[in-house]
């Protein structure tokens, strides 16, 4: 395998890893912050970094329509494009796909789909997905697969997960090995564990650098999606880095990291950035709240982040009210510092043998709730 991934040190099914690639390390658990067209929304390059993230998501699906993988490529690459050195992860596509139920027909070769940006006709197929990500120089590319909806009846799913299945053969059979660069496959079977055993069974048998857990997050509650991860993490190689997709609040990202995930993606930060929600250690704020423009306190007094460090409650509120760019740019930051610092504490409470203490005390502040204006 061309990806390689270490196992440091592991608290019950807790997991802390290392994942090198082409363009450097990735430290596990990790969150990736998504930055869907070549941009994570309202940060620059350099800030993104400087909340502790190594590497970010791009996704096949949009960069393909705009600006075109083969203009990528002929800049240079999407590292070079969007001015991010670190490793790049791309999601291959199928998600937006399934999103577009008015737009595409899928049969058992692929998709086809008319654009949202202009209406053009474009086809998408397992070998394309693989080529755009390798043209868009994807550390780690994603097998192109069908997103199986929820909520859906088991013989629906099986089907849809069948089918994934045989794309990720065939995007396996056209991805091009390079020193650096890996494969993940998606294990797909909605809730069902037969259907999850079958596909895990079905991916490893085909071999990838990683694996995913996809269709999940998707309406089902945490208390299944947690159930689905119970049974299907110990089926999978434990000498390859897991990934489940679009996850999401701390919560689930705590939980997910204690059955034994090392990887996450969500918009959840960057969007609640953009519409005015803080994450905290003591749970959600709303600055658009009235309650806050008059309080002098930063967001959350043990974050480093500029939000923080140098801006009020405040002063916060009256940029939302105010609609300046500023207050999506200051809370943006402050929430991937925040997932970053919740990764930076799940790795180190691992590594000492102290994630139980450490998830007692994180579920502890998130229950007292906000402290009430002084």
């Amino acid at each position: 395998m061309s990806l390689s991934f270490e196992l440091l040190g592991t608290d019950g099914p807790a997991r802390r890893g290392r994942i090198t690639t082409a363009h450097g390390t990735v430290e596990t658990p990790a969150f990736m912050p998504v930055g869907t067209a070549g941009t994570v929304k309202a940060m620059l390059p350099q800030s993104v970094a400087e909340t502790g993230a190594e590497i970010v998501l791009g996704n096949t699906f949009h960069l393909m329509l705009r600006p075109g993988a083969e203009r990528v490529a002929a800049l240079g690459g999407l590292h070079k494009f969007m001015n991010w050195p670190g490793p790049i992860l791309t999601d291959s596509g199928g998600f937006q796909v399934m999103s577009l139920k008015d737009l595409r027909k899928l049969d058992a070769d692929g998709v086809t789909f008319r654009s949202p940006v202009d209406g053009s006709q474009h086809r998408l197929t397992p070998e394309r997905s693989i080529e755009i990500q390798r043209l868009l120089d994807a550390d780690i590319t994603m097998s192109f697969d069908e997103c199986t909806t929820w909520p859906v009846e088991e013989p629906a799913a099986a089907s849809s997960m069948r089918l994934s299945m045989k794309w990720a053969e065939r995007g396996k059979r056209a991805f091009v090995e390079r020193p650096g660069y890996g494969l993940f496959g998606i294990v797909q079977g909605s809730v069902f564990p037969a259907l999850r055993a079958e596909s895990v069974a079905t991916l490893t048998d085909i071999g990838f650098d990683g694996y995913a857990v996809g269709g999940l997050a998707v309406g089902e509650g945490q208390e299944t999606m947690f159930a689905t991860l119970d049974t299907t993490l110990p089926m999978l190689p434990a000498d390859r880095p897991r990934y489940l997709m679009g996850v999401g609040r701390p919560a689930d990202i705590v939980g997910a990291v204690l059955r034994g995930i090392d990887m996450f993606d969500c918009v959840m930060p960057t969007r609640a950035g953009r519409t005015a929600q803080a994450f905290t250690r003591r749970g959600e704020l709303n600055l658009r709240n009235a309650r806050h423009r008059d309080d002098p306190r930063p967001i959350d007094e043990h974050c480093a982040c500029p939000a923080c460090a140098h801006h009020s409650r405040a002063y916060l509120h009256h940029l939302i009210r105010a609609e300046e760019i500023l207050a999506s740019m200051l809370l943006t930051w402050h929430n991937l510092h925040y997932y970053q610092d919740i990764m930076r504490g799940l790795r180190g409470a691992i590594e000492s043998g102290s994630l139980g203490h450490w998830v007692a005390a994180f579920t502890r502040e998130q229950d007292l709730g906000d402290i009430p204006t002084l």
